[in-house]
């Protein structure tokens, strides 16, 4: 049976897409492009398949639907820029079976120029027609933020860039069934860039309170309530606040061209990256205060994915952290109510099954993620030490980083 849509990746961008898209009514084919990094639920997985969605039994069903959108995962590749392997299958794929009048969006994130450089000659070549007049081109940037239930597809704006004006409107068309507020950028290098902004934006303010927090730490200055006390000016400033790391899908090496990269944003990674040895440095000096040296001492690690409340653990700075800490000779152990098991340099790190109880146990357990199941009141007095890199504790209940 035809549908009117095909989402081509099923990973961090593809299913909420295709979620959304279930949402609106709208009768939706999944393709997958490689073993992709996005999960679902149960309850959440019946839900679209009672909504009519299913996965593609071959590509030749890729040619019977009226909107494609292009969402594979593009991670760091060896140099540090995009690995657009993934974009290069799909859009092979799909250029085998494309029918004139199709809607072909890419949605992955991409270094501006992708979408006419790179993804257009590979949809022309492999079906004989042309963008623009055979078939409708454009770019859309992914506005995917998991977990976050205050803001819904719905309720946020995307835009758009098309190769010509009717490829903007035929994109405009499609996702105004799934959002409430269109937005059309002059073109795709325009719509493409306005993710490179997006994403480059909460990674430099990341970094900044990232070195306040060093710094304050160093004054012996609560950055927490500097932020609290900042954060009620109406105008002129956003709160972000500091962590052990910054992970995700989407990070600022992934969408700058090969040297073209901006220096800020260079220097905001440079910091950021730096936080996990910080967060060690630290861990390492609260047990040295307390007579204990980082060798032999028992570490446990609560919450080990990049955000609060999700199994995801792509580019979770954790890693790095037990790694520093194994290097340093101490004995790791984790808790995290979403991920049943952990290997760090191929080796299981051990879970903690009575959360209270390791707590107690341990010399020194440091909150990496702040998740809704944590009860930290309680876990402040049980823990023998304490280090909380979220600010989530109640003030003086604490180490904070």
């Amino acid at each position: 049976m035809p549908a009117d849509l095909a989402v081509i990746g099923l990973g961090p961008y593809g299913l909420p897409l295709a979620q959304a898209a279930v949402a609106a009514g709208i009768s939706t084919l999944g393709y997958r492009t490689g073993p992709e990094a996005g999960s679902l639920s149960p309850a959440e997985l019946r839900r679209m398949l009672s909504g009519g969605f299913r996965t593609a039994a071959g590509p030749a069903e890729l040619g019977r639907v009226r909107t494609a959108v292009i969402c594979a995962p593009t991670p760091a590749g060896p140099d540090g820029g995009l690995d657009l392997s993934q974009v290069e299958a799909a859009a092979r794929t799909l250029s085998a079976h494309l029918r004139p009048h199709t809607t072909v969006i890419l949605e992955s994130p991409v270094p501006p120029g992708t979408t006419e450089e790179f993804l257009r000659p590979l949809l022309e070549e492999g079906s004989g027609l042309r963008a623009g007049r055979d078939f409708h081109l454009a770019y859309s940037p992914t506005r995917v933020d998991p977990g976050n239930r205050d803001f819904t597809p719905a309720g946020t704006p995307k835009v758009i860039g098309g190769l010509t004006p009717a490829c903007t409107e035929s994109a405009a068309a499609f996702y105004s069934r799934l959002t409430d507020k269109v937005v059309r950028a002059r073109g795709p290098r325009e719509a493409e860039t306005v993710q490179l902004l997006e994403t480059n934006y909460r990674h430099v303010n990341i970094a900044l309170v990232n070195e306040m927090a060093v710094l304050c730490h160093d004054l012996g200055v609560d950055l927490w309530d500097v932020i609290r006390c900042a954060e009620t000016k109406p105008f002129g400033f956003q709160a972000f606040r500091p962590g052990p790391g910054v992970g995700g899908h989407t990070i600022p090496r992934d969408l700058t061209s090969a040297g073209r990269s901006l220096r800020m944003v260079e220097l905001a990674r440079q910091v950021n990256d730096q936080m996990p040895r910080y967060v060690v440095q630290r861990a390492a000096a609260l047990l040295n205060e307390h007579g204990k040296s980082a060798r032999g001492a028992r570490i446990l690690l609560l919450g080990v994915t990049y955000k609060p409340d999700l199994a995801d653990q792509q580019g979770t700075p954790a890693h790095e952290v037990a790694v520093r800490l194994m290097e340093l000779g101490a004995s790791v152990s984790y808790h995290d109510p979403h991920i049943p098991s952990w290997s760090v340099l191929d080796r299981p790190v051990p879970r903690a099954d009575s959360l209270y109880e390791a707590a107690a146990d341990a010399d020194l357990t440091i909150l990496l993620q702040q998740h809704r199941t944590y009860d930290l009141q309680g876990l402040s007095v049980k823990a023998q030490l304490l280090l909380d890199t979220r600010g989530a504790t109640p003030t003086g209940a604490a180490h904070r980083l």
